[in-house]
């Protein structure tokens, strides 16, 4: 025979508090759980949304990072010849010749400096960046001391309002714009004219160029050609590929720490739920034996007591899952560790975050309840009704 489902139901609701306490203690663990995925996946989705598969980044061997490269100005121009560079309606071929810098601007209400990435860029650069718009004031004139701030450095920094100024590189820099680069990572820069950068920060050299192929599908071709030539010495990546390898460090520290947390705090809610289980056997000895006397098999016995737990750990799972939906209305600024710079990113909740948290609760389910269903579907009939 089989033991109904509503049985399992009644019980859980007969003892509120006991399952409440319980499915709260899971609860919990499942939103250190989600909110780690979710961290980890918001910095994924922040550096890969910054490129696009038609851009490419030139950049020097081996370096990292912008930061550390370098591309002579004899370099830049042949990019510029190289068939697979798509051309504007005036024919100007898109490509875009970039310096980047670190600064360091202390945040609002505190003394401590923290470093922020200075992008030079041409007005080519900002076409070929169609997810930044300006959302307030305007963009910098080439060829003047402005600059515009990203969304996240206006709301975390001093001196980026409009109107105010900031002082680097021997300057005195006006901040006229605002602008919003679609939660990606260019919300964590400071723009300027390259050429204005370029003279303050005393550079001969590019840091990277950017690259608008005719077709996608030519990266490959594109790369083929830029390697061969001999007075081309320089790295291709397509943009999306190089920003995701920005997050390695940080997003792996994100993960080890979170699963170490994840598995403490799940073996605190595995114990919650055995002893919860344990208690609910205690207690309902004297069913168990009526119910085996009436037919019931052991493996019914065993079912319906490991349903319980499944039922009080999926309460608990869909309950950290809502609490942790609401992280996504915040943002984080940190460390970047691979360009030492800030770089500000949000929780982000997709369908395999939600499928793995699920799944995560089930097992901590399962493996609190397993030995006291077993201990359940062991007692004998005569020795459970004689303890009623």
């Amino acid at each position: 025979m089989k033991i109904p489902v509503a049985y399992v139901f009644r019980n859980l609701w007969a003892r509120k508090l006991t399952t409440l306490l319980t499915a709260g203690g899971m609860a919990l663990v499942v939103f250190v759980f989600a909110a780690v995925l979710m961290l980890d996946a918001g910095l994924r989705k922040t550096l890969v949304s910054t490129g696009s598969y038609e851009n490419a980044v030139l950049l020097r061997p081996a370096a990292q990072t912008e930061i550390q490269s370098a591309v002579y100005r004899e370099q830049a121009s042949l990019l510029e010849t190289l068939p697979e560079v798509a051309r504007g309606a005036d024919g100007a071929p898109l490509v875009s010749k970039e310096t980047v810098v670190l600064i360091a601007i202390p945040k609002r209400g505190s003394d401590k400096p923290a470093n922020l990435v200075v992008r030079g860029l041409p007005a080519m650069g900002i076409r070929l960046r169609p997810q930044v718009a300006v959302t307030d004031g305007r963009m910098f004139r080439p060829g003047s001391s402005e600059i515009v701030v990203g969304r996240a450095i206006s709301e975390g920094f001093d001196g980026t309002g409009i109107g105010e100024t900031l002082r680097f590189a021997g300057r005195e820099w006006t901040v006229v714009g605002t602008f919003d680069g679609g939660k990606s990572g260019f919300d964590s820069e400071i723009w300027g004219d390259v050429d204005q950068m370029l003279q303050a920060f005393r550079r001969s050299a590019y840091s990277s160029v950017l690259v608008r192929l005719d077709d996608a599908g030519r990266f490959e071709a594109f790369k083929a050609r830029v390697e061969a030539d001999q007075r081309l010495i320089l790295e291709v990546r397509q943009e999306p590929l190089y920003y995701q390898d920005q997050s390695k460090s940080l997003s792996t520290f994100i993960s080890y720490l979170g699963v170490a947390l994840s598995v403490i705090f799940s073996i605190g809610a595995m114990i919650g739920a055995m002893i919860t289980m344990y208690a609910a056997v205690a207690n309902r000895t004297g069913e168990i034996g009526t119910l085996r006397a009436l037919g019931f098999r052991r493996s019914s016995i065993l079912a319906a007591f490991l349903l319980e737990s499944l039922l009080l750990s999926l309460v608990g799972g869909v309950l950290g899952l809502v609490i942790a939906s609401f992280l996504q209305a915040f943002t984080i600024t940190t460390m970047n560790w691979q360009s030492f710079s800030q770089l500000a990113f949000g929780f982000h909740l997709t369908a395999a975050i939600v499928a793995k948290t699920l799944a995560f609760s089930l097992v901590m389910g399962l493996v609190g309840g397993f030995l006291p269903s077993v201990r359940a579907a062991r007692l004998e009939i005569v020795d459970s009704l004689r303890a009623a």
